[in-house]
């Protein structure tokens, strides 16, 4: 195996590092974010207000199953990135086949509990009845293609943990841009409506998670398995459950803010949930990239604490803070410049009242965006020194926070109220880290 596959972060100048692994995961998690954000520009023009609005409805559902996904990878490739940094291959093998065989048991389970329930959990958060049969058969499609993600995400997360997250960029590009040309084909050519655009999305991310199969075979001869090797290891398994559960947890618990929120934005109506919809589209696309430094960053700090680098881990998180605290002032500059042009990329301008409520909510935004950069990085420090209870216990209250503030907010500030929700979640959130933070950085 080449070094250009995999990528030693236990020596060498840090900042390079940091800022060349971090840049194709940004990169990639942008691609992931285009397949939600081009349905709802493709459907918000094309087919109106209330399609736009079915897919709000769906959108923190689905996201809840989505992030529980990729929680379960994330905190997967903590412990193989440690088992890298230390050099132990033979239990990082044991560690990828463990977690492959428990991961997939338990998404097909949510799989399966998903479609059945989709209309039920929509009719809980108050979906209005005029989009409630466009926003079930759109969820119902997702949760099917929920075994793609899971495919995608375990290879991605398992080359990320070993240094290499280029691969898995140039597949997500490539699926984006099919999703583009599937979701043209189906809701414009074929007019499927919200259905089409829920099909171009699992095609979509079917493909990057075959393209991960075939580049892993054909180029990572480390990641290779003949039958001898694919084993499920019961006591790794406990380990990888702490890990993963409490990383899973952090993000269902965020998203599952979110599906509460949602039930707050639907009694505004239509108009709200369409407007909604665009700003946290736009609001995804703004703190993935502070995810994925933070991420970049726990990568980092997870292979040197495996090769005992204290001093090392102490300079890649400042690194990393600096690096988060660049990337948010410049795009909080662009997010409030071009609020407007922003919005009416997702419904025609003779919708003024959707547009002028995500221009105020997102000028309000640009301004508060410097809070989630830093507790992403702190966040990312925790889970890479393995103290995953702090960064669930901090989502926790930060939701809590967040969804208090936003069910009292609604009915005064429509969607103004959901955007000061945020800064009541993200204060309550800074409250709770940064004495631990504190209290960890002096001790190492």
């Amino acid at each position: 195996m080449t070094k250009q596959k995999v990528v030693d972060m236990t020596s060498g100048p840090i900042t390079p590092q940091i800022i060349r692994f971090t840049t194709p995961l940004i990169i990639g998690n942008f691609c992931v974010l285009t397949y939600n954000a081009t349905d709802s520009i493709i459907v918000g023009r094309y087919i109106g207000q209330n399609a736009l609005a079915a897919l709000g409805a769906a959108s923190p559902v689905m996201n809840i199953m989505l992030f529980f996904i990729i929680g379960i990878c994330l905190g997967m490739s903590v412990l193989m990135g440690t088992f890298f940094g230390a050099n132990d291959i033979p239990k990082l093998k044991r560690e990828i086949t463990t977690s492959f065989i428990a991961g997939g048991i338990f998404t097909l389970a949510l799989v399966i509990l998903g479609f059945i329930f989709s209309r039920s959990i929509l009719s809980l958060i108050n979906t209005p009845t005029e989009i409630l049969n466009d926003a079930t058969n759109y969820l119902q499609i997702i949760f099917v293609g929920l075994i793609f993600t899971f495919i995608y995400n375990m290879y991605a997360s398992t080359l990320r943990s070993l240094g290499n997250s280029n691969a898995s960029l140039y597949f997500l590009i490539t699926s984006a841009v099919l999703n583009v040309l599937l979701d043209l084909y189906f809701v414009i050519v074929l007019k499927k409506g919200v259905e089409g655009a829920a099909y171009a999305t699992v095609i979509a991310e079917a493909l990057s998670a075959l393209f991960c199969i075939i580049y892993v075979h054909l180029r990572i001869p480390m990641l290779r398995f003949n039958r001898k090797e694919f084993i499920f290891d019961w006591t790794l398994l406990r380990e990888t459950l702490n890990y993963s559960s409490l990383a899973a947890m952090q993000q269902i618990t965020l998203h599952l803010g979110k599906f509460l929120i949602q039930g707050a934005v639907n009694p505004l109506g239509v108009f709200a949930i369409a407007a909604f919809n665009a700003v946290t589209r736009i609001d995804d696309f703004v703190m993935i990239a502070q995810q994925n430094i933070g991420h970049g960053t726990t990568v980092f700090i997870a292979q040197n604490k495996g090769g005992g680098k204290t001093d090392r881990i102490r300079k890649g998180f400042l690194t990393g803070l600096k690096i988060e605290f660049l990337y948010t002032f410049l795009i909080s500059i662009l997010i409030f410049v071009f609020a407007r042009q922003f919005m009416s990329l997702f419904v025609n301008n003779d919708e003024h009242h959707v547009i002028e409520s995500g221009v105020q909510y997102l000028k309000i935004m640009a301004f508060l965006y410097l809070l989630p950069g830093l507790t992403n990085i702190i966040q990312g420090y925790f889970r890479g020194i393995g103290k995953m209870k702090i960064t669930l216990n901090s989502t926790f209250v930060q939701i809590v926070g967040r969804v208090i503030a936003a069910y009292l907010m609604a009915s005064y500030f429509e969607l103004r109220g959901f955007a000061l929700a945020c800064l009541v979640g993200w204060i309550c959130m800074l409250a709770y880290e940064l004495p631990l933070f504190r209290k960890s950085w002096k001790e190492s």
